[in-house]
């Protein structure tokens, strides 16, 4: 009798320890579990117009840490077995440059601070992202959910950015684009086509995540995007003929077009000028922008079970 009691007391625990397995297991094989959250950070640009001394190079060399403007959305994310991850978000921020700011290297700049063009442009996108959680992938990490789990990951997707370049003349801010300031869609430059104010982007980048509790996380990352344009500034090849822009524009715009083309510097020197084929930015590198964005999330699952 004892034996027995014994051996159905000890089937019964092998039986709740079963259990307590299977309901651990059955959270980290759920097909998804369901995240929202908000992003705020510094917003920057890496585009022909100012940068810092020399003639202009590539990549964080040509970064000017005083256009950082401030940027933020809102996402939700869908985890999938704690390694991969899919988000769809919203973003709004502002991206701008201005060759002024090289006023204290110009005698390493001088032609980029004399050409004296500015811009900026609102920035409205939205993302279709994937995370992929290496740790959790390759077994190194268990969960990327419970309290404490510290999770690094990469980003790469695909979006859709709107953007409006735009420079000021006498206290307001005038549209660049309606302008062809470069001949966009002239006849006499076949090759200079009108851009789109909304294009496709390809953001990528990476992060790490921290889970403060079962219901909140917070992140830091950073998301470059690729653009497959050269008119986030409004500036790309050479300067063209003055006299063209009377044959398309008419007007304010006419006016506008003639005062934005060329602003060249001649405060220390009435005669510097340019002419047409004179080069104005650089078409061989397209335009970028990137952000570095601090995000909190709430988490919409079922309570974590006891660590076994």
């Amino acid at each position: 009798m004892k034996f027995n009691t014994l051996f159905i007391a000890g089937l019964f625990c092998i039986c709740l320890n079963l259990n307590a397995q299977e309901n651990s297991m059955d959270y980290f094989d759920r097909p998804a579990v369901y995240e929202a959250g908000i992003s705020l950070g510094p917003m920057n640009s890496l585009t022909d117009v100012g940068g810092r001394k020399g003639n202009g190079t590539w990549g964080v060399k040509d970064l000017n840490l005083k256009n950082t403007t401030l940027s933020g959305g809102a996402f939700i994310r869908v985890v999938y077995k704690n390694a991969f991850a899919i988000r769809a978000e919203v973003n709004a921020g502002r991206v701008k440059g201005n060759d002024s700011v090289l006023a204290e290297v110009k005698s390493t700049a001088f032609d980029r601070y004399n050409r004296n063009l500015s811009f900026r442009s609102n920035i409205f996108e939205v993302n279709f992202l994937g995370e992929l959680y290496p740790l959790t992938l390759f077994g190194t990490q268990g969960s990327v959910y419970y309290p404490g789990a510290v999770s690094p990951y990469f980003v790469l997707g695909f979006g859709f950015f709107h953007f409006n370049p735009q420079a000021k003349l006498n206290s307001k801010w005038v549209d660049l684009q309606p302008l062809r300031t470069e001949g966009e869609g002239f006849a006499e430059y076949p090759d200079r086509k009108v851009y789109h104010r909304t294009q496709l982007s390809i953001p990528l980048g990476f992060g790490g995540r921290y889970q403060v509790s079962e219901k909140i996380n917070l992140s830091m990352e950073f998301l470059f995007r690729k653009l497959f344009t050269d008119y986030l500034d409004d500036v790309s090849t050479t300067y063209i003929e003055p006299s063209l822009f009377q044959k398309y524009l008419s007007g304010a715009d006419l006016a506008n077009a003639l005062a934005l083309n060329n602003r060249v510097r001649t405060d220390d020197n009435p005669n510097r000028k340019v002419s047409a084929g004179d080069r104005r930015g650089n078409s061989d590198r397209n335009d970028h922008y990137f952000s570095l964005n601090f995000k909190i999330a709430y988490v919409f699952h079922y309570k974590l079970p006891t660590r076994l």
